[in-house]
């Protein structure tokens, strides 16, 4: 700890992420990263634009423009988004990573314990400020949560799931600053229906709360009921979606989020934004995203065979004796027979598989498998028979 450091900075406990070797000796299945390359319009669209072509979207493409900042707005890709999802450009926000979306959303719609942040409150800011109340996430859930929480020093409560790792929707529908979780939720991948999350939506609007779903997850969805809650967001104000282009749109390395609401939500994203860095997402990776956006028939085939590998691998585990979690999401959530789950992620590391452990109460003898390739997911379970002796091999 630095004597120059803040009490902020002091305080926090920083997300850690998943492990990313730099050689290729592993098997990586511990980032959720999707196995398939991008669509090919992607890389033609970054390609024509370094090359100061046209892009496929219409704009002036970068090749010396890159000396000039890039549209702040992001205008073509959140076109794009609401071509896609059918809402209007101005029900939309991009950003850089839904990482930095969510922490906008902390910063915009969930009250600091300190108040409004500005030097001279109004009477009115100040008594919201007083009573500011707790946001409610899931204790199992992503674990950045709590670090936008104690970075902006908003107050929250962890609610236990369920035995099974279910949310209790009724949990979440008491009053409070704001209710945000994944759905899918991680790293179990449990979901829940669309007709919950519109319960726990209203419920909410009664207490002026604002409800984050966190759609990272949803296209790998294949649960009767489970869907996103974007068409709801006309009907449900107070109901913010947020996405990424990491997972489904195997861009991960591109840096890509967004989040889909009413315009009064989209405008206070907007104010945190401009608060901070106008310039969140650069021109390549606008021209990547929108065309990624644009390309839905490439990505629905890739996720669909995610979906089929993903079923696939949970039976061959369950038939072993695995317990494995039910998943809507690119990953599953297991634990092994006769291992504890630091055996079990040491095991794999050794065998040249990388999974992730998260060492915390309830959930520390589980991991979170990312699903790879057909043939990489034959090597996971491969391993997994010789961790577990489920049949006779010898190394």
């Amino acid at each position: 700890m630095s004597i120059y450091w803040n009490g902020r900075v002091q305080n926090l406990s920083p997300y850690v992420p998943g492990e990313q070797p730099r050689d290729r000796k592993f098997i990586k299945l511990n980032t959720n990263e999707n196995p398939y390359p991008p669509s090919p319009r992607v890389i033609g669209a970054i390609s024509n634009t370094i090359a100061a072509g046209k892009s496929a979207f219409g704009a002036e493409a970068a090749g010396a423009r890159l000396r000039l900042y890039p549209d702040p707005a992001c205008t073509e890709l959140r076109e794009a988004i609401a071509a896609r999802y059918k809402v209007k450009p101005e029900q939309v926000f991009a950003g850089n990573g839904s990482d930095e979306v969510l922490a906008f959303a902390f910063a915009a719609f969930f009250e600091s314990a300190a108040g409004t942040g500005s030097a001279a409150p109004d009477a009115a800011a100040g008594a919201n400020a007083a009573a500011a109340l707790p946001v409610l996430f899931p204790d199992i859930t992503y674990s950045f949560y709590p670090v936008y929480a104690g970075l902006w020093d908003v107050p929250f409560r962890a609610l236990p799931l369920g035995e099974d790792f279910s949310i209790g929707v009724d949990d979440y529908t008491i009053p409070c600053g704001g209710v945000i979780f994944p759905n899918p939720n991680a790293p179990t991948g449990l979901a829940l229906p669309l007709s919950s999350i519109l319960s726990i939506a209203e419920a909410q609007r009664k207490n002026n709360s604002v409800v984050i779903v966190d759609e990272a997850y949803i296209a790998f969805a294949n649960t009767p009921g489970v869907e996103s809650a974007v068409p709801c967001i006309n009907d449900h104000p107070n109901l913010l979606t947020v996405h990424t282009l990491s997972k489904s749109a195997s861009l991960a390395g591109l840096r890509i989020g967004f989040a889909i609401g009413n315009e009064e939500l989209i405008e206070g994203l907007c104010r945190i934004r401009d608060s901070f860095n106008s310039y969140t997402l650069d021109r390549l990776a606008l021209a990547g995203a929108a065309a990624a956006v644009s390309d839905a028939p490439y990505y629905d085939n890739i996720n669909r065979r995610v979906i089929a590998t993903r079923d696939r691998v949970s039976a061959a585990l369950s038939a072993q004796g695995f317990d494995v979690v039910p998943s809507s999401a690119n990953f599953i959530f297991v634990r092994f027979p006769n291992k504890t789950g630091e055996e079990a992620f040491a095991a794999l590391r050794e065998k040249g598989i990388l999974v992730r452990h998260f060492n915390k109460k309830r959930i520390a003898e589980y991991l979170r498998v990312s699903i790879g390739t057909d043939a990489e997911m034959d090597s996971f379970l491969s391993a997994c028979e010789k961790i577990t002796g489920a049949a006779n091999y010898t190394n």
